[in-house]
């Protein structure tokens, strides 16, 4: 099966209401429609993580991220060259945002991807997707599909591919303070 054809059915899946795994920039992750209430429950739960934690929005460009953060333009000039690429950012949060999606935080962790199938999942599914770590809380996180499926089963779909060249999770930065908090 080509990666173009598996793209589009992880995509396809996503607008489906369903979760699947994906590699990123250094593990694998989970992935759904952000604005899909059951689809984020479903997730949550297969990660048993609680809703207060809020969740990162990946995105294959940053048009993708405008319904989700408030007056993205704004801080689109502080993200600077950091975007694209293996970097997050806490960023206002849109006043309407669904609690499920930043757990009702003022702000949303966001990052425009580069990773070559996380980023044309986006592209296929059309908008900014979910991206957390595929591991159930307090595990370490999957680095392959086979260990998504043995620590993790309960996805729709595993889109397997190579992962970054990350060691470790992209870091995060509140764009508001400066404040690195990973």
């Amino acid at each position: 099966m080509s990666s173009r054809f598996r793209t589009h059915l992880a995509a396809r899946i996503i607008h489906q209401g369903g979760v699947v795994a994906y590699p990123t920039e250094a593990v694998y992750g989970f992935g759904c429609d952000p604005l899909d209430a059951h689809a984020v429950a479903r997730l949550l739960e297969l990660k048993q993580r609680p809703e207060s934690k809020g969740l990162i929005l990946i995105a294959s460009h940053a048009e993708q991220l405008r319904p989700f953060v408030d007056d993205l333009d704004q801080w689109l000039l502080k993200v600077g060259k950091e975007w694209p690429g293996a970097h997050t950012f806490l960023l206002p949060a849109a006043n309407d945002l669904p609690r499920w999606v930043n757990g009702g935080n003022d702000k949303i962790a966001c990052r425009v991807t580069t990773h070559p199938i996380a980023s044309a999942l986006c592209d296929e599914t059309g908008h900014a997707i979910v991206s957390t770590s595929a591991n159930r809380s307090g595990q370490a996180p999957a680095k392959s599909a086979f260990e998504v499926q043995l620590h993790c089963p309960g996805c729709d779909y595993i889109l397997s591919g190579a992962l970054g060249q990350l060691d470790k999770p992209t870091p995060i930065t509140d764009i508001t303070t400066g404040k690195r908090l990973r």
